[in-house]
């Protein structure tokens, strides 16, 4: 069985070993950051089942980093740890997507339960969720990631799934290459909107070259779509 990872985001050391060897303890893997720029690279680069954050960090609040996380998974289970207990900041993180609030000092026991509660929820809601994905006769596993059209599987870079991914997520959204960019390659890339065009150029040829339909559409001056229409 899978080692259920998390992410802990916690500029304080100490309060960062404590919660790294009680989740150990516990059986999980931890993954521990102490900037806020830091653990947003960490997140685009690996997949966690949960996401400890504090509020106050160095380089990135973790209200723009709940904020930003949002944007790229709106699955995860994010759970804001502050000092503050004001109201209004518990309703800041709850309307960027938190998923609980606690305040320090905390008993590391209610933390550990909630965090088993939390975990025991996502797999409950992933059990239901269809992982197929299709757009006309494109289809992608999220859980196999095997990607298939005309009865043919396609091998992908993981640069190229990611972003066939997010466009079968919102397919017949138009995406600009900004969005694009910011959901798919993260914030190290900001502004280098030709890596777009480029990975775009690659799925073409892999998934549209020699078909009938053309799934993966430019709208000129805008950015991109996937959608089963010829136009």
């Amino acid at each position: 069985m899978e080692q259920t990872t998390i992410l802990v985001v916690e500029d304080e050391k100490k309060m960062a070993r404590l919660l790294q060897l009680e989740l150990e303890h516990e059986g999980f893997a931890v993954d521990v950051k102490y900037d806020g720029l830091d653990a947003l690279e960490a997140f685009y680069a690996n997949s966690y089942q949960l996401i400890l954050l504090d509020v106050m960090l160095p380089s990135l609040s973790g209200m723009e980093l709940l904020r930003r996380i949002r944007k790229q998974d709106a699955h995860v289970p994010v759970m804001l740890l502050t000092a503050r207990d004001a109201v209004p900041d518990k309703v800041s993180g709850f309307d960027l997507g938190a998923t609980d609030y606690m305040t320090k000092p905390f008993e590391i026991e209610e933390l550990l339960a909630r965090i088993r509660a939390h975990l025991r929820h996502t797999v409950t809601a992933a059990a239901v969720q269809d992982p197929l994905l299709q757009v006309g006769d494109l289809t992608l596993d999220e859980k196999t990631r095997t990607v298939i059209r005309s009865k043919k599987e396609i091998e992908l870079t993981p640069r190229e799934y990611d972003l066939l991914l997010f466009l079968m997520k919102h397919e017949k959204q138009v995406l600009t290459r900004d969005q694009l960019l910011e959901r798919v390659w993260g914030f190290q890339y900001a502004g280098d909107t030709n890596v777009v065009d480029v990975y775009i150029r690659y799925l073409r040829k892999k998934i549209d070259t020699g078909e009938k339909r053309k799934l993966i559409k430019t709208v000129r001056g805008v950015g991109y779509t996937i959608k089963d229409e010829e136009k």
